[in-house]
Parts: structure tokens; sequence; C-alpha cells
């Protein structure tokens, strides 16, 4: 796993180990943030259910200004902000969101992008967007890009949000999404 392009292009990350680890592929990453372009310089990205924070760092790379970092173990996230310089842009919170919600250090910032990546097959995206409080953090053109499995199906109803693209990567899908 490595950072795709920006000022940390080629540097190699901490993987992460254990038989539920599914990190985004380089592919997948790269189609993303293709799609995605120059929309990422200046912008502030919150990066939940981060893991190695693979896609966070890749956001500060490509010129993104901060990115905050959310999982239940951040130590390979500190690794590999450490691996490239970019601590000083980040912020990272050890947090389980799904019992505890989005963390009220956050609470009235909201962010240019927000990627959700989950693991599969525990409807946690739709979990995530049940809670009142993310909505909070969605700025007029946030734009919300989530990554389930192509058995899942992202049920958005009610919400408010409307998925405007999806791509298909193998096993993958990445839905891009905003408020409707």
């Amino acid at each position: 796993m490595r950072i795709i392009s920006g000022d940390c292009k080629g540097r190699k990350l901490v993987k992460m180990h254990g038989s539920k680890i599914r990190p985004t592929s380089d592919r997948v990453r790269e189609a993303l943030f293709n799609i995605l372009g120059p929309q990422i310089k200046k912008a502030k990205v919150l990066d939940l259910f981060a893991g190695t924070g693979a896609l966070g760092i890749e956001t500060l790379s490509r010129g993104a200004d901060h990115a905050t970092f959310v999982d239940l173990s951040c130590d390979v996230i500190h690794e590999n902000l450490q691996l490239c310089g970019l601590e000083d842009k980040a912020l990272i919170l050890d947090c389980d969101i799904i019992k505890k919600g989005i963390p009220k250090t956050l609470h009235d910032q909201s962010f240019d992008f927000i990627f959700i990546d989950p693991p599969y097959g525990n409807k946690f995206i739709e979990h995530i967007f049940q809670k009142d409080s993310f909505f909070n953090h969605l700025g007029k053109d946030s734009i919300i890009i989530t990554e389930q499995s192509h058995k899942e199906n992202l049920n958005i109803t009610g919400t408010g949000l409307d998925i405007y693209r999806q791509k298909k990567y193998s096993k993958t899908i990445i839905s891009f999404i905003k408020k409707g």
C-alpha cells in the first residue's frame, strides 16, 4: 500500500494485520481520487473507520488543508502520518463511532469530504446516517464517499441524502453522496 500522488507520492504505508482488515486497494484509491480531482486542494476531510489512514493521508498528500481520522485503534495512522511528515495537518481520534457516534470534539466542525469505509456487511454506513449528529458535519457542498461490498445495497432512504454517482471496482462499490 502506497500513496499514489502528491507530495508523498510513492511513500509506502505501514499495513494493518488481521483477518478482518480490508484496506482500500491502490487501484480503487487511484480511481476515486481521479474522480475527485483538484477539489481536494485546501479541503477539510473527515476519514471515518480510517484503518491505516490511507484515504485521509492521500488527501493531505494532494493538498488538503486538514484531515481528521476516527477509528477504534489509531496506532497505525500515527505511524503513517509520521512516515509522511503530515502530523501537523491531522487530528486523530480513537473512538467507537458505532457505539458513541461522532466525537463531541468535532461538535461544530463541517467537512468538505467525509470518507466512510467501514468493515463490510454490518450496515455501519446506514447506522452513521441515522445519527443526527452526523449531519452537523455536512457543509452546503460536502461530498460523502462510501465504500461497501458489491453484495451490499446502500439504503439512504429518508436521510435527505442522494447518491449522485456509483462506481464498481471488482468486489467494491464506491458511492458519492450529497445532501438532496
